[in-house]
């Protein structure tokens, strides 16, 4: 964007509905003015910040992949203020939007590599972005693995896409809920456990994980048993993001701000960080 304080107008394309409640939204947002379509350039793992005039705005990670040029898709947690005005949306509304914002998942490190995806519950908006962009390169990429959980069952976002990937025999795709569910035929237990299950080998591989502060917490200790080096592992703490810009401070940690060295970090250099040891 030329001018990351002021949003562009996007028009909503398409919404929807996530979840049983509702109370997870995805929106599919195209450009009003093409102009601005053609220029805007990002990767897997960036955000953006989606405003309501009169109301707010708030970050969300690109769930869409560079490579689905048809449109944005964001997918959004009823949590508050801002998220519930974008709740209200319609298809045909017309909301601000500022990025691309942050940087990326390491992508061409990634090339000639084993992939390991590890996602939690609706933060596998981004991790989305990722596989979406490998799938449509996939002979770039060596073996792919995709480890996903959540609570139950109705929390999974992009189901029928999930569906999709379980059928494809180049990639390997793992489902977990946390506890027991009548009728539920795959994995049970939480994501670090499956992953200790699982034992993805760390040779010629990088892993990727997203997902709750908690999963993450106990996912990253559990690459490192396996053998995974720190400059092999990334993380996003995209749920810092506020202003996304470096000006309102409430995203700094240590000589950090997350929206503008981050939101993707390796371990490595996490462990830099004094706050994140």
């Amino acid at each position: 964007m030329a001018n990351t304080y002021i949003p562009v107008q996007m028009k909503v394309k398409r919404i929807t509905a996530e979840d049983p409640d509702r109370t997870l939204r995805t929106f599919d947002l195209t450009f009003v003015d093409e102009s601005e379509r053609e220029a805007f350039k990002y990767l897997p793992g960036q955000f953006c910040e989606i405003s309501i005039l009169g109301k707010g705005e708030s970050p969300f990670g690109i769930a869409s992949s560079p490579t689905e040029e048809d449109y944005l898709r964001f997918t959004v947690n009823r949590t508050g203020s801002v998220t519930n005005e974008i709740h209200y949306l319609r298809e045909g509304d017309i909301v601000g939007m500022r990025g691309p914002l942050g940087n990326w998942y390491p992508v061409d490190d990634l090339k000639g590599m084993n992939v390991l995806i590890i996602g939690g519950g609706f933060a596998f908006t981004t991790l989305r972005s990722l596989l979406i962009y490998l799938l449509d390169s996939r002979d770039d990429y060596k073996n792919v693995t995709v480890i996903y959980g959540a609570r139950n069952p109705d929390l999974f976002i992009y189901k029928d896409e999930i569906a999709v990937w379980k059928q494809r025999d180049d990639i390997q795709f793992h489902l977990t809920i946390d506890k027991p569910v009548n009728g539920w035929n795959e994995r049970t237990g939480f994501v670090p456990t499956v992953t200790k299950e699982i034992a993805p080998s760390p040779e010629h591989t990088i892993a990727i994980v997203c997902g709750p502060p908690i999963m993450i917490k106990y996912t990253l200790p559990v690459l490192t048993e396996l053998g995974f080096s720190d400059e092999r592992i990334y993380t996003s703490l995209e749920r810092r993001m506020k202003c996304g810009i470096g000006k309102c401070g409430r995203c700094n940690i240590g000589s950090k701000y997350i929206c503008i060295d981050g939101p993707v970090f390796s371990m490595a250099e996490l462990k830099n960080i004094p706050e994140m040891v």
